[in-house]
């Protein structure tokens, strides 16, 4: 990343730091967390990544940080490490015939276009469970609807812009959607509860 990150105070204990795009924003969590891990980087309760921001809480010395982040060089965002999670999907979507217009195929080819790709969660929102997963080259891009859906089922993969979806249970939403799945993404008996979380490698894997 050559761009340099831009820090703002957030009440006593909190910095924001504003970065150019997504690819910035990961690659900073992820060096962010590196230096957590190596013990260089001060005390912090969360680190929070979001399209084009950071949010570091629970900070002792802000102001101090804050000076010290603007002589950083952040790497590129490195290779995740181990398997990625993959989510069986049903390529049964509402807005299927859709996407294949846009993508320029056949609606049987719109599973076979989107398997072969793999994802990694950027940052969550929305709603707990759902996370913003890039990964969709430039021109598979599709815009959001024109007037979003009052209820999205729970389980509908869906894409908006650059991201890919999992809705994780029903509510309204404008992303088009393509397909299904029965994994659970979120559940507060699990440990995290969001499936998804960001840095996480995804694929979708094609059901019958």
């Amino acid at each position: 990343m050559t761009a340099v990150p831009r820090p703002r105070r957030v009440g006593r204990h909190a910095l924001l730091v504003e970065v150019d795009g997504t690819a910035e924003a990961q690659a900073l969590h992820a060096e962010l967390l590196r230096r957590r891990e190596a013990g260089t980087l001060p005390p912090v309760t969360e680190i929070v990544p979001a399209a084009r921001t950071v949010l570091l809480d629970g900070l002792a010395d802000p102001r101090s940080l804050a000076a010290e982040i603007t002589t950083w060089t952040v790497p590129p965002l490195p290779p995740a490490e181990g398997d990625p999670l993959v989510i069986g999907v049903r390529y049964d979507g509402a807005d299927l015939a859709e996407v294949a217009g846009l993508w320029g195929v056949a609606e049987e080819e719109v599973a076979r276009v989107h398997s072969a790709l793999e994802f990694r969660v950027a940052f969550c929102g929305f709603a707990p469970g759902f996370g913003y997963l890039t990964g969709l080259p430039p021109e598979l891009r599709v815009p959001r609807r024109a007037t979003p859906r009052t209820a999205v089922p729970a389980g509908s993969v869906a894409l908006a812009g650059a991201y890919t979806g999992v809705y994780p249970r029903s509510s309204p939403g404008g992303w088009l959607l393509v397909g299904r799945t029965d994994v659970t993404m979120w559940d507060t008996g699990r440990d995290p509860a969001a499936l998804l979380v960001p840095g996480r490698r995804v694929r979708f894997e094609v059901l019958a």
